[in-house]
């Protein structure tokens, strides 16, 4: 799960208690919380925003219209999302639970923003002057529709509970996730395989057995390294049901819902709902590009499964034809073909990407390719792990926003890794952006995988902190979502080049270095196993779509579309309890990743193989991550290619010919 969208929200405690925004500090950053201060904070930041929004709805005509709107959000932001980033991190439970009910109260006060007939007419009567207005002036017209404006007024107030019912459910399915207590026992003899900074960084209980939770710098290096089937399977069998059976009931209301919701407005599904606003158009399109993807990897999937087998019967000892590769094999096994075929060493590749090294060359790597310059600052922090750095422009020196690193997994903590928008940026409202960047690393160093992880994970912070909007509206990854995670993957692409790579030496010259055939095996064994990857990416879009088109029990659903997997489903396990995805924003989008995909590894081609020239970082950092959404994406896109984009490299990475 690779980003968190928080609705047009985002910004810092420090200008929460005014009661109008103000001109940002030069280093707004987070305060410090305890749960009394969020409910006081949260109730006082609605019933700010009340009384201004009552003060918009008494005024008429188009005139002042869009910077009132401007302060009203930046007045929203700056109570909620520092909320939210708390409900994910924050180390004391209390603050976390507090942080629930003051979300569901800011959904719907943003519910009945959208669905104010004074509002509305005053949006109508707007004239834009220029183009920022104008796409902004589009949106709000698409947002207000889209919340029931348009609907009679018993219709408008079934979308309005609907809406308000869904948020109370996603927060449940969330916080079941957050805080699934699940631990799995393993023997000290199961631990056979694993690395020894794993198991000495893991304390036994009294009777010699280790508990594993469900986080993932627990469960990935384990299923890829232990040799106990039987353990690999006890935990893989853990990890799909995490979140719970009572997950499954609030996924199955919430679709329903979203179905309903779509019927209030004549429209056949919230596929449809959702995606007449997408890059996408339409659910025929998404059909479409979800069978080209099927078509391509099916065959190499079966390949790769095929030679997984093999694998294992040389392992097992065992005639093939008797031998079978199931879900909680895949990792391991991959891990050895990977080994024999290119010689790498997953876990051996910690010692070359320390963790607070790998950061320093991320942030190295951001620097030269965008002109900017980090500088860490101690500011209060919510855990003694969080760090936080200030962005200044390289040539002008000026401020130009913040953000914060909260690296390592504690209890309680968000369990995978998002980038949180805190604070967005509005140059109309001389306000600078803030983000965090939330993941849950070995300590001791990442492997490829994580590498990738942290780049993605930090391409996300790089498009809210360089961004340029006008309008907080716009700020930072408030484009559409079918390509909001372009950016990010484009970055991952920096972890995998000889030339960037040449930078954590300069960060960690002590550190070993990979050399250009160890970067070359480090890429061939990459792309070993796209076929069940992106296959895996099919299914879990597919099932999605699923969902989104015609609701009926996910469990039922999921059972139906794994089954028919070549590795099936497995009885007993309920994957969607945790697929938190389409629980929240990413429901009849979770194609976006793939969508975004096709532009991010074209969005590649004009650094012509020079992944460092400055200038092009530079005309990308204007012509993408400045602009937010205040620019048709399909638009910024056609403008830094110059020409329209192409799926080509997309088709021949998932195939593993790229």
């Amino acid at each position: 799960m690779k980003t968190v969208a928080i609705a047009c929200l985002s910004a810092a405690l420090s200008a929460a208690a005014t009661a109008a925004p103000a001109p940002a500090p030069a280093r707004p950053v987070v305060g410090t919380y305890d749960a009394a201060a969020v409910t006081r904070l949260c109730d006082e930041g609605i019933a700010r925003s009340r009384a201004e929004l009552a003060r918009m709805e008494a005024r008429k005509g188009g005139a002042g219209f869009f910077d009132e709107w401007n302060r009203l959000q930046i007045g929203i932001e700056d109570v909620v999302n520092p909320i939210y980033l708390m409900g994910s991190v924050h180390p004391d439970k209390a603050v976390r639970d507090a942080a629930d009910p003051c979300l569901t109260k800011y959904t719907t006060l943003s519910t009945d923003i959208f669905q104010s007939e004074r509002l509305f007419a005053r949006v109508m009567a707007a004239a834009a002057a220029g183009a920022h207005q104008a796409k902004l002036r589009k949106d709000l017209i698409e947002g207000f529709e889209d919340t029931g404006i348009a609907l009679p007024p018993e219709k408008r107030q079934r979308a309005k509970a609907i809406f308000d019912r869904i948020e109370v459910l996603r927060q449940d399915y969330d916080k079941a996730i957050r805080d699934d207590p699940t631990k799995v026992e393993v023997s000290p003899a199961e631990m056979a395989g694993m690395p020894e900074s794993y198991v000495k960084s893991r304390k036994p209980g009294p009777d010699g057995n280790y508990l594993l939770g469900l986080d993932y710098p627990s469960y990935f290096p384990f299923v890829t390294n232990a040799t106990s089937e039987a353990a690999r399977r006890r935990y893989w069998m853990a990890k799909q049901n995490e979140g719970g059976e009572a997950n499954l009931g609030r996924l199955d209301e919430i679709f329903r819902l979203r179905k309903e919701l779509a019927g209030l407005y004549g429209l056949p599904s919230f596929a449809a709902y959702t995606l007449r606003r997408r890059m996408v158009g339409d659910v025929a399109t998404v059909e479409k590009f979800l069978g080209e993807v099927k078509e391509a990897v099916g065959g190499l999937e079966k390949q790769e499964l095929e030679e997984l087998r093999a694998e294992k019967a040389k392992l097992d000892g065992t005639p093939l034809a008797q031998t079978a590769v199931h879900h909680w094999d895949l990792f391991y096994l991959k891990e050895r073909v990977r080994k024999a075929r290119y010689s790498v060493d997953q876990e051996a590749l910690r010692k070359y990407f320390p963790t607070d090294k790998s950061v320093a060359f991320v942030l190295r790597l951001s620097e030269t390719l965008y002109g900017v310059k980090f500088t860490e600052r101690k500011v209060p922090v919510w855990h003694p792990d969080v760090r936080y750095f200030d962005v200044t422009d390289a040539r002008s020196g000026a401020f130009l926003s913040g953000f914060y690193l909260d690296l390592y997994p504690r209890e309680g903590k968000y369990n995978h890794a998002a980038a949180f928008p805190i604070r967005g940026v509005s140059t109309r409202a001389h306000r600078t952006p803030l983000s965090a960047l939330v993941t849950n690393f070995n300590r001791q160093g990442l492997d490829q995988e994580e590498m990738e992880t942290l780049l993605h994970e930090f391409g996300h912070v790089l498009h809210g902190v360089l961004s340029r909007a006008e309008y907080v509206s716009h700020a930072g990854t408030a484009t559409t979502q079918d390509f909001v995670e372009a950016p990010s993957q484009m970055f991952e692409e920096w972890g995998r080049r000889e030339e960037s790579l040449a930078l954590l030496a300069k960060v960690c010259p002590e550190c070993p270095r990979l050399g250009r055939d160890d970067i070359a095996r480090l890429e061939a064994a990459r792309q070993y196993g796209q076929g069940i990857k992106y296959a895996r990416q099919w299914l879990y879009a597919a099932f999605d779509m699923a969902l989104s088109t015609d609701p009926r029990p996910p469990l039922e659903v999921w059972k139906a579309m794994e089954g028919a997997t070549p590795l099936g489903y497995v009885p007993g396990t309920m994957f969607p309890a945790a697929f938190s995805h389409i629980a929240s924003n990413y429901a009849a989008g979770y194609y976006g990743y793939m969508w975004s995909q096709v532009l991010a590894l074209d969005m590649l081609s004009p650094f012509k193989g020079h992944m460092l020239d400055p200038r092009v970082g530079r005309r990308y950092r204007d012509t993408i991550l400045a602009q937010g959404g205040q620019v048709e994406a399909a638009d910024m896109v056609r403008k830094f290619l110059g020409r329209a984009p192409s799926s080509a490299a997309f088709f021949a990475e998932i195939t593993g010919r790229r």
